[in-house]
């Protein structure tokens, strides 16, 4: 097994289990007969050789640091009783360092009542004191036994530093992933709308003209079929992003998918190149559109030719929902690193059955411009006419 694997399968183990080693260590360490009586010494007391109660004293200080992660409080109360008795009967093993360790430990994952587990402690070595310095022969000064109380506090202060960062980084890991998933629906939200709004505006405009054309049923079927088309193409587009949403749900693995060669071919992100499709759908949906293209578009955009496409879209959905009928200009320059776009309306047109909209699209469309550091701008004209322009630089992600 690597040591990479190694190391899966212990992280995989009990917490109890990966801190039973340290507390095997410590207690192995303490029996050495070379480090007998050179451990912790507070009193300044005889050291005493280890007797049967030593057994027990050695067990209190070395085994519950198996569950200073699981239960930190029970960890602490063992090894510092351990801890007293080690220091009471003057065995001055080396077990007792682990009282730093544990002090450490429980300041970083005890959760609760931890105000009172300090005084606690404060409180019972104030008596622990006052007995070792009236067993001891009077080496000891108050001043060391403050000394030592301020180390074990420092041990304390270090683990709730610790604790303090563990939490910090938690709340900056919470936070980074909400903002992702505020960040993930809002540009869902951008999708659909680009993607319904047109669609649907288009067929609520052809649909509300095929009412006056009962009279004229070539017409009629003409606006109908127009309606269709529309229609489909709304689905297709649905079913491209469900694809971007679920890659594992591609084209074909899903009741409903290929009852088109059309569907099949077209592409998943739109590019440039199909604006001239928005162009004929909105054409088809009584809008006179004067459509310009110039330049070459570049070997690789990035986002741009799509960004690009979104800007003609909603421009032109715009255009049908509040400048119905009113001729409008769509102009796409390809630069060596931008696309400019130029959408406007000579303010003669009227609003449509389908003008209700929240600006959520221009809002997003400024905002993805601008992540991909070009301009946006969208405004009326002197004429009451509207003109939205975008600088797209190409190459770039969005």
């Amino acid at each position: 097994m690597s040591i990479q694997g190694a190391g899966r399968v212990w992280r995989r183990l009990d917490v109890t289990v990966r801190d039973l080693p340290l507390g095997i260590l410590f207690l192995v360490v303490s029996v050495l007969p070379g480090l007998r009586g050179h451990g912790t010494e507070v009193g300044d007391l005889p050291t005493r050789p280890f007797d049967a109660l030593a057994v027990l004293t050695l067990a209190l200080e070395c085994l519950p640091l198996a569950v200073r992660r699981r239960w930190p409080a029970v960890c602490l109360a063992l090894v510092t009783c351990g801890f007293a008795l080690d220091q009471l009967r003057g065995y001055h093993s080396a077990a007792g360092t682990a009282l730093p360790i544990v002090l450490i430990s429980a300041g970083s994952h005890l959760e609760h009542r931890r105000r009172a587990t300090v005084v606690l402690l404060t409180v019972a070595y104030v008596p622990l004191a006052i007995a070792l310095s009236q067993l001891g022969s009077g080496g000891e000064t108050p001043a060391e036994f403050v000394t030592f109380y301020l180390v074990l506090a420092l041990a304390w202060g270090a683990g709730a530093w610790l604790r303090a960062t563990r939490l910090a980084e938690a709340e900056r890991r919470e936070r980074v992933a909400a903002e992702t998933r505020t960040a993930e629906r809002a540009q869902i939200a951008r999708e659909l709308h680009d993607v319904v709004t047109h669609h649907v505006t288009a067929m609520v405009v052809q649909a509300e003209a095929a009412r006056y054309l009962t009279a004229a049923p070539e017409r009629l079927e003409q606006s109908l079929t127009a309606v269709s088309d529309t229609g489909r193409r709304a689905i297709t587009d649905l079913r491209h992003l469900l694809d971007l949403l679920n890659p594992d749900h591609g084209p074909g693995t899903g009741p409903g998918h290929g009852t088109g060669a059309t569907e099949a071919k077209e592409p998943r992100t739109p590019a440039v190149g199909r604006v001239l499709t928005l162009v004929e759908q909105t054409r088809r949906a009584g809008q006179p559109v004067d459509f310009t293209e110039q330049g070459t578009p570049p070997a690789s955009t990035g986002s741009a030719d799509l960004v690009a496409y979104r800007v003609v879209q909603e421009a032109l959905t715009n255009a049908l929902k509040y400048a119905h009928g009113s001729r409008t200009s769509v102009q796409v320059r390809h630069g060596e690193r931008e696309i400019t776009v130029e959408v406007s309306t000579d303010g003669t047109g009227s609003p449509s059955a389908a003008a209700v909209g929240s600006g959520r699209g221009l809002a997003g469309l400024r905002e993805r411009i601008g992540v991909l550091g070009g301009d946006f701008h969208a405004g009326s004209g002197t004429d009451g006419g509207f003109t939205v322009r975008a600088r797209i630089p190409a190459g770039g992600t969005s």
